[in-house]
Parts: structure tokens; C-alpha cells; sequence
């Protein structure tokens, strides 16, 4: 293939997941022209965009605004079903304390204030949104189920129908997808201007010219040495719960032409992954290595000691980071262990073929099948949380209950059950990164700022490589929100700086 097959490009979007899709579509909507380059095959496109679950946490003030992203939604399941409402307030005071109040102010602000009309304009594009009810609403009485922890929404089809529509929206719009080409530096002219990227188009070097570039091809989360590097020792044996093209690259490229690193790049969103798991996501798995019932059971390390709060908050707001937890125990795995009055609500994941299970009928068997684990500690620890239980507070999924532990070494806040009425059954995990924090510096226009503060001509970012949203932590379902809010501005942005060269 020739450099003139790109074509003559205004814009150039790096990657093609949910910010890249997005970027796309936003540019030609104000005017350029546009292609994207994909790193990977056209089989396992789309970033991680792909291997997520769909969830996008908005703004809403009741479900008469959920009802204009889900047209769907009946007056049936309006009755049956309390969406609540999950405010700005409600944003800006789960973003503040998840991240300790180091997000940067004027990004989370963007992030919140457009999130419902970003995905208003993702739905007009053709992206189609559904209620989540498997994952995130629980029944309080006999007729009616409960929304909890701020997400309502979710793409339909998960990441993978978020993917295949937003290609086909770029299809229908003349954006063309070049994949199994990977850009791998910024081409700059005398005046220190971005003029399109250096790529390798099936393996062969290509330059594509164009009048501006929005990075948007992920973080460095699929890079063993970079993760050893910033995020530290042992996080070269961390599992990768997404696409393995996210190594970096966009950020190094941004970087060699002066650009401001930013953000927490010691941190990254990780979670409690299948033990056995391939070292990449499997996309015939899907998001289901996951295991994100520990809230309702106990999770136990080598020693046979439970090591973390596991009722501390909604799994909302904790499943993002108790994954380095796991990977900083002995062995970097964790047992979760179940009883049957829970097993029959575990989310579907538990009951995916490609598990690490062990099940038995009492206690002490259970203990011996727990690979790797000191039997009686763990025998000895399951029987101290039982006493501890208080068990007079009323279990109640639906909200953070109270129903905790007393005089532990580490009390369970929420949702303590007894584990004593088989069967038993414990699952094995690991630590499973999703995305890094640390990226670059951008501007409330997406643009990509230097050293100095200054933004540097036509370069824009959006996605995972964008630095400064997301500290510590994470609340779930703010990833792909974040990056189709700041995809869609740096697409406006970049087709701007076009017509105005």
C-alpha cells in the first residue's frame, strides 16, 4: 500500500475504540476529513473498548432522562423498576472521594457536566443503550428491583456492540479503518506543528500526512516493562484484562515531540481476575474472567487471612482497586469464598466454564481444596468471621446494609454473612489490570499541552492515555464516559484547528 491509499486526511485519529470512534465521528460532523489507524486485526479491534461490559455512568435526575437514551424502556419496566436518579452532586462527590480529591478539576468537571448530552449524541450516531439490570439493580420487595451505586445504562451489546456500532456509524459517515497499522511517532514540520504520524502498515513503514492527529490508542497497561516501570515490581505477572495492543505508544509518541506527562502513572484500574486467565483478554470470554461478587463473601490470601474490607462500599466503587490488593498478597492470588445462601445470586461470571472452583460440603473440605492456601489458618479465620457476624442487622443487598463484623482485625462494614450452610465454593483470582492512569496533559479542548502549559499545534487526545482523571482509584463505568466526553470534544477541536489553518 502507497501513502496516497490513506487519502489526504485533515484529521488522523490513532486507535479505534469508544474515544477514537468518537473523535472520528465529531471531526467529520464539523467538517474534516478523516481516517483511523488500528493496531490491531479487524478480528480483535477496538481497544479495550471491546473486552468491556458496556457500563457508562451519566448524569441523570430521574428516569425520564434515562428514558431519552433507552427509548426502550417501557412503562411497565418504569413501574417495576427504581432508577433513582444519580445527580450532578452525586458525580462530583463519588469522582472527589474515589480519587482522593486529586482528579483535576476542570477535566472531572467536563467528564460530569457533558456526560448526558455526549451520550444523547452517542445514541442520534446509532450507539444503542439498555437498562442494566443484571449487573446493577436488586429486588426490595416482591415487585420491585433497585438501581445501586450511581450506573443505570449500558451499551447494548456490550463493548463489543458498542464497538460494532460505532464502526458502522464511521462507515456511514466515510471514515475509513485502516487496521494492522499501528502509528509509532508524530510527524512535525519546521514551526514544531504536528503533520501527521509514522505508522507500519502490515509490517511495512508508511508516513501519512495530514493537519492534525488525536491520539486516542490507549494506555500502557499491555506493556510488561512499562508497567514494572511506573505502576512497580510485580506487575510484569499481572494478567490483562483487554486487548494487548495498548503498550504505550501513543503516549511515548506524544512525549518525543515535548509533551507534559500527567497524572497518577504509579496507578491503574485492577481487579479480581480469573487465577487461570490468559495472560490477555480472550474475547470469546469476554469481561466473565471477572469476579465481582466478593462483597456478598469473604476473600482469603496464602496465610488463610482475610486481607481487605470487603463490604467497605457498593462494588462500584472498590472492585477498580482492590485488584493490586489481590496481587500484593503471597503468591499475588486470593481465594473468594461463597456459602449457599449467596451461590444462587453470584453475578453469571462465577457460572462461565473457564473457572477456578473449588466446592465441597463442609468447611474443612473446603479448606483442603483451596490450592496454595494454610489449611487451618483458613479453617480458623472462616470460623472467627462467623462469630463476628452481627448477625441481628437485617442482609440487605440493595443498600449498604450495615450488617457487619465486630472485633476483627480487619471488620467486614457491609453485608457479613455467615459462611456455614452448604455446599461451599471458593474461586480463585488474581490481579487483573484494565487501564493506566498516568497519560498526558490536555487542555478543556482536548489539546495536548507541553512542558510549558502551552498546547501544541494539532495534537489532541482522549481515552485511557489522558492523564489527570482518574487517582487510587475508579468509579466504575466512568472509563468509556470519559472517553467518548473527551473523544467527541477533541474531534470538534481537531476539525476547528483544521479550518482555521
Amino acid at each position: 500500500m502507497s501513502t496516497t491509499d490513506f487519502g489526504n486526511p485533515d484529521v488522523i485519529v490513532v486507535g479505534a475504540g469508544n474515544a477514537a470512534a468518537c473523535a472520528a465521528l465529531a471531526a467529520r460532523e464539523n467538517g474534516a476529513s478523516v481516517i483511523m489507524l488500528e493496531a490491531a486485526p479487524i478480528e480483535d479491534c477496538g481497544g479495550n473498548s471491546r473486552y468491556t461490559a458496556g457500563l457508562m455512568r451519566v448524569v441523570y435526575n430521574g428516569v425520564d432522562d434515562l428514558a431519552q437514551l433507552i427509548p426502550d424502556l417501557t412503562e411497565e419496566e418504569k413501574k417495576t423498576h427504581d432508577f433513582g436518579a444519580y445527580t450532578a452532586d452525586n458525580y462530583y462527590d463519588d469522582m472527589g472521594r474515589i480519587t482522593q480529591y486529586r482528579s483535576d478539576p476542570d477535566l472531572c468537571e467536563i467528564l460530569i457536566s457533558r456526560s448526558f448530552e455526549t451520550l444523547a449524541w452517542m445514541r442520534k450516531k446509532g450507539v444503542r443503550f439498555q437498562a442494566s439490570y443484571g449487573r446493577q439493580s436488586y429486588k426490595i420487595d416482591d415487585k420491585r428491583y433497585k438501581f445501586w451505586g450511581g450506573l443505570a445504562a449500558e451499551t447494548w451489546g456490550g463493548g463489543p456492540g458498542l464497538v460494532e456500532n460505532e464502526h458502522k456509524a464511521c462507515e456511514r459517515e466515510g471514515i475509513r479503518i485502516f487496521y494492522e497499522t499501528p502509528a509509532i511517532a508524530l510527524l512535525t514540520d519546521d514551526d514544531g506543528r504536528v503533520a501527521g504520524v509514522r505508522a507500519k502498515h502490515k509490517g511495512r513503514n508508511v508516513e501519512i500526512r495530514s493537519k492534525a492527529v488525536v491520539l486516542a490508542c490507549g494506555g500502557f497497561e499491555s506493556n510488561a516493562e512499562m508497567r514494572t516501570r511506573y505502576l512497580g515490581p510485580g506487575w510484569d505477572l499481572a494478567k490483562v484484562r483487554g486487548t494487548r495492543y495498548n503498550t504505550g505508544l501513543g503516549i511515548r509518541m506524544a512525549l518525543d515531540v515535548g509533551a507534559l506527562s500527567y497524572g497518577h502513572w504509579s496507578g491503574c484500574h485492577a481487579v479480581g481476575w480469573d487465577l487461570n486467565a490468559p495472560p490477555f483478554g480472550d474475547l470469546t470470554v469476554g469481561d466473565s474472567f471477572q469476579k465481582h461478587s466478593y462483597p456478598w463473601g469473604i476473600m482469603v490470601n496464602a496465610r488463610g487471612e482475610r486481607f481487605v474490607d470487603e463490604g467497605a462500599d457498593f462494588r462500584n466503587y472498590t472492585y477498580a482497586k482492590y485488584g493490586r490488593v489481590v496481587l500484593e498478597q503471597p503468591g499475588m492470588f486470593a481465594w473468594q469464598v461463597f456459602d449457599a445462601k449467596i451461590i444462587p445470586v453470584l453475578r453469571d461470571e462465577y457460572r462461565i466454564k473457564r473457572v477456578t472452583k473449588a466446592r465441597a460440603d463442609t468447611l474443612e473440605e473446603l479448606v483442603k481444596k483451596l490450592e496454595g492456601v494454610d489449611t487451618e489458618s483458613c479453617l480458623r479465620e472462616i470460623k472467627e468471621y462467623n462469630k463476628a457476624v452481627r448477625t441481628d442487622i437485617p442482609f440487605n443487598m440493595a443498600i449498604k446494609d450495615g450488617r457487619c463484623t465486630v472485633g476483627l482485625k480487619i471488620n467486614k462494614s457491609n453485608w457479613a454473612n455467615t459462611i456455614d450452610t452448604p455446599p461451599f465454593e471458593a474461586y480463585a483470582v488474581t490481579c487483573g489490570v484494565t487501564f493506566s492512569f498516568g497519560g498526558v496533559k490536555i487542555s478543556n479542548n482536548a489539546e495536548v499541552e507541553d512542558t510549558a502549559g502551552k498546547a501544541i499545534p494539532g495534537l489532541f487526545a482522549a481515552g485511557e492515555l489522558v492523564g489527570g482523571i482518574f487517582y487510587h482509584n475508579y468509579p466504575g463505568g466512568t472509563g468509556l464516559t470519559s472517553g467518548a466526553v473527551f473523544g467527541k470534544i477533541a474531534g470538534a477541536s481537531a476539525a476547528a484547528y483544521v479550518k482555521g489553518k
